[in-house]
C-alpha cells in the first residue's frame, strides 16, 4: 500500500527540534496531532481493526494490574506487531515515521542523553554519534481497550533501568470525547504538583520519558479505544538489565556467586 509522505523529513526535524525536544527538556512530555493525516492515519486504524483475524490486537493481555496491584479493571488486548507483515503497510509507515522523528536530529540525541544524565549540551552534541549508535526500539505494542471500563493503574513504564528511555503513543481514536468515554492517559510528572490528561484523539503522538519522571495510568474507557506503542531503549541499559536478569535465573551463575 504506497502512502503519500505529507511532510518531509525536515519538517519532521524541525518539529522535533522546536517542539518535542523543548517540551521533553521542560516538562518530560510532548504530544503532536496531525502527525501522519487522515487518509494514512486512517489506513492504520483500518488494519489494527482488522488485525484480530490475523492474531494482532487480539490475544488478552492479562489482567492489567498484574504488576501486583489489586485488580480494578476488565481485561484489554495486545499484540506485538514489527509492521512488516503482509497487510501491516500502513502500521510500517507510522514507525518509521516515528523513527524519522527520534533519530532525524542529533541534537535531539544530544539532548535526551544529556537530560537523563545531566549532562550538558556541549556534552550531549560531542557524543551524539554514539549515543545514537547506543539506541534501539523494540516491536510496536498493538492495544484494545474494549470499552467495559478497562484502564490501567498507575505505573511506570521503567521503574528499575530495564533501559527504556522513550515512551512513543499513537492514538486511533476518531470522534473521542473524554467526558463520554473517558480512556484519558493521566501523566503524574514527578516532583510536580500537576497531573496531564492527554486524551487519546486520533493521530495524536505522545512522547514521555518512560522513567520514574513520568507515572502514568490509562483511566477506563467507556468505548472502544485504541493505541499503538513503541519504546526506545539505551541499548547499554538494555544489555546490564539483560545480565542482571540472567545472574538471577542462570543456576550455573548462582552456584558461582
Amino acid at each position: 500500500m504506497p502512502f503519500i509522505e505529507h511532510v518531509s523529513d525536515a519538517d519532521l526535524e524541525r518539529l522535533t527540534l522546536e517542539r518535542v525536544v523543548p517540551a521533553l527538556q521542560d516538562f518530560g512530555f510532548c504530544y503532536v496531532d496531525g502527525v501522519l493525516g487522515e487518509v494514512a492515519g486512517g489506513a492504520v486504524l483500518q488494519q489494527v481493526i482488522d488485525a484480530p483475524g490475523r492474531g494482532a490486537a487480539g490475544r488478552p493481555a492479562g489482567r492489567l494490574c498484574s504488576r501486583g496491584a489489586p485488580e480494578q479493571y476488565p481485561r484489554d488486548k495486545i499484540a506485538w506487531v514489527s509492521g512488516v507483515d503482509c497487510g501491516c503497510e500502513a502500521i510500517n509507515f507510522l514507525l518509521n515515521t516515528i523513527d524519522k522523528m527520534i533519530s532525524s536530529s542529533d541534537l535531539f540525541w544530544a539532548l535526551s542523553q544529556g537530560f537523563r544524565n545531566q549532562h550538558t549540551l556541549q556534552e550531549g552534541r560531542n557524543c551524539t554519534m554514539m549515543m545514537m549508535m547506543m539506541m534501539m526500539k523494540m516491536m510496536a505494542m498493538v492495544a484494545c481497550y474494549p470499552g467495559n471500563g478497562a484502564g490501567y493503574v498507575k505505573h511506570v513504564d521503567n521503574p528499575n533501568s530495564d533501559g527504556r528511555c522513550i515512551t512513543c503513543i499513537y492514538y486511533l481514536n476518531k470522534d473521542w470525547s473524554a467526558k463520554e468515554h473517558g480512556g484519558v492517559l493521566r501523566i503524574f510528572p514527578e516532583g510536580t504538583s500537576f497531573v496531564a490528561d492527554i486524551e487519546p484523539l486520533f493521530d495524536r503522538l505522545l512522547f514521555f520519558w518512560s522513567d520514574r519522571r513520568n507515572p502514568h495510568e490509562v483511566q477506563p474507557s467507556f468505548n472502544t479505544r485504541y493505541a499503538i506503542t513503541v519504546w526506545y531503549f539505551d541499548s547499554e541499559e538494555r544489555a546490564e538489565a539483560k545480565r542482571r536478569f540472567k545472574n538471577l535465573t542462570d543456576p550455573s551463575l548462582k552456584q558461582s556467586s
